[in-house]
């Protein structure tokens, strides 16, 4: 039995040598060992007289020295946030936050992983070939969304007849392309997005493109910096009417695909588009009567198309946000299901992409869910790589944006005979006044989690941006009143405390003088740039 026991070991060592060089990946359970192409690691079966390696893999022994290391950078196009970047996009989103609920806009969310066939439309859109998109272990066609209005839509929709009008509604998403990355565009991204439904009249965009430039404003980008393009499909349909001969109500594919192409435009030649327009009957011609009928479009023309524009450019006075608008004929924006007006936020250096861009979409609804009753609709969206972008060449990010820690909570690192007896009693002292202010006052409170000397703590409260700290000694705290030291680190005043009247003390103190990140310094920030 022995031998025939060996023999099958040899065996089935052989076998597994033969057929690990030809293997994408093994895995052999009962070891833990990975087998990859091109990498024989190790090979050990178990015997009673104890481990042994096969012959092939011995050979291979000198080679197998190498190991595998994950990669340290994260998948093409998508970031890490690290403390110092997470601050700086919280900070950009507590702005969109900001605007949106000054506007009246409601907050809401929808899952990453969509249906498929949400993002799938017959209109030769680009997004189509970007998606992120697979079947689920359900046999799903599933995709990571690359847009926002799709599932807004979809929600609406879901809810239509309990909705109230007009629905006013903003998120931040992620959102997922696979596209080809530039400056500001990466293949994972936030997006900001607003979107007003049950207005047809554009008193609608007029309010949502305020909000926008009230963003601008907000981070100090003026309309010598930056500015609104802004057009309307109902021009453009009757340019491409007038020159190419296509009609938006007899041939709406046609006339989308060439909008699509037309979108292009201001990315690639002309003449790289011919044999596109071409294969949608649009000859040289035509698109270069196209081009040029764009490029000399007027607000002041007579075409009705233009009606819309002149009331938007009138409101946007009333509103105050005149001064960021240009009238620009050659904007399309390519997704397809745009109706009417659609703008388009750029940098006025011309150096980067878009900075936002939206418009009117009053037939979404019914085109996705033909039982349900069209909601007219407006939309934005504001991704945030082009606009940090923007404002790290501006020189406009804030400089000093502080951790959230208001109080830096120790026990002092202590020598001698009962120092780690001591040292044990002072952590416990330490827990006991963290979860004192973290319970009864506003403090944000960063608790040092093993004793430390002063000089320690001191340097690490100003990187942690706190305010005060609070020090727990022997000879203090073991007194009668349990004594905390707190130390203002602004003006250097310091104090013996008794336990139970820090939590007023602290409230006190921080009530006139606020964390750089705490809602009131926030207030105060914007009552001072309003000066």
């Amino acid at each position: 039995r022995q031998t025939d026991k060996k023999e099958m070991v040899k065996r089935s060592q052989l076998m597994v040598a033969s057929l690990v060089r030809t293997a994408t990946c093994w895995t052999l359970h009962n070891t833990g060992i990975l087998f990859s192409r091109g990498l024989i690691i190790k090979y050990m079966s178990s015997t009673e007289s104890g481990d042994r390696s096969s012959a092939a893999i011995k050979q291979q022994e000198s080679k197998s020295q190498e190991v595998f290391e994950l990669d340290l950078i994260p998948p093409r196009g998508t970031r890490d946030f690290y403390p110092e970047e997470m601050r700086i996009r919280q900070w950009l989103f507590s702005q969109w936050r900001r605007t949106s609920e000054k506007w009246g806009f409601e907050e809401v969310d929808a899952p990453v992983l969509e249906n498929e066939a949400l993002y799938i439309r017959k209109a030769g859109e680009e997004v189509t070939q970007q998606l992120y998109s697979f079947e689920d272990k359900g046999g799903r066609r599933v995709s990571l969304r690359p847009e926002m209005t799709p599932s807004v839509a979809r929600m609406v929709a879901a809810k239509r007849k309990g909705l109230s009008l007009p629905i006013k509604w903003y998120s931040i998403p992620q959102c997922w392309r696979y596209e080809r990355m530039t400056r500001g565009r990466r293949r994972e991204h936030y997006q900001w997005n607003m979107d007003i439904l049950g207005v047809d009249g554009v008193e609608a965009e007029a309010d949502l493109l305020a909000a926008v430039v009230h963003f601008f404003q907000s981070v100090h980008l003026g309309p010598d910096e930056v500015g609104i393009k802004l057009n309307s499909r109902k021009v453009l349909a009757s340019l491409i009417k007038r020159t190419a001969g296509v009609d938006f109500l007899e041939e709406p594919a046609r006339f989308t695909a060439a909008c699509v192409l037309v979108d292009k435009l201001d990315k690639v030649s002309v003449e790289a588009l011919y044999d596109d327009f071409a294969q949608i009957n649009i000859h040289k011609n035509q698109v270069d009567a196209l081009v040029t009928a764009m490029s000399s479009t007027s607000l002041q023309d007579d075409d009705p198309a233009l009606v819309e524009l002149r009331k938007l450019f009138d409101l946007a006075r009333a509103h105050g946000f005149y001064d960021y608008l240009v009238f620009d004929a050659t904007v399309v924006r390519g997704l397809a299901y745009y109706t009417g007006l659609v703008f388009e936020g750029f940098d006025r250096k011309g150096e980067l992409r878009a900075i936002c861009g939206g418009g009117r979409y009053d037939n979404l609804l019914t085109s996705m869910y033909p039982k349900v009753d069209d909601l007219p609709a407006v939309g934005v969206g504001f991704g945030d790589a082009v606009i940090i972008e923007l404002l790290k060449d501006k020189n406009l990010l804030p400089k000093n944006i502080s951790p959230p820690a208001d109080i830096l909570t120790f026990p002092i690192a202590l020598s001698g005979a009962e120092k780690e007896e001591d040292e044990h009693k002072l952590a416990i002292a330490a827990a006991s006044v963290a979860a004192l202010l973290r319970t009864h006052t506003l403090a944000n409170v960063d608790l040092v989690l093993e004793p430390k000397k002063a000089k320690w703590a001191f340097k690490h409260a100003d990187r942690r941006g706190a305010r005060f700290v609070a020090m727990l000694a022997p000879d203090e705290w073991f007194s009668q009143d349990n004594l905390v030291i707190l130390k203002d680190l602004q003006s250097g005043e310091q104090n013996s405390i008794p336990f139970n009247q820090l939590a007023d003390q602290v409230s006190d103190a921080l009530s006139f003088s606020p964390s750089p990140l705490s809602p009131v310094a926030v207030a105060d920030t914007e009552k001072n740039d309003d000066k």
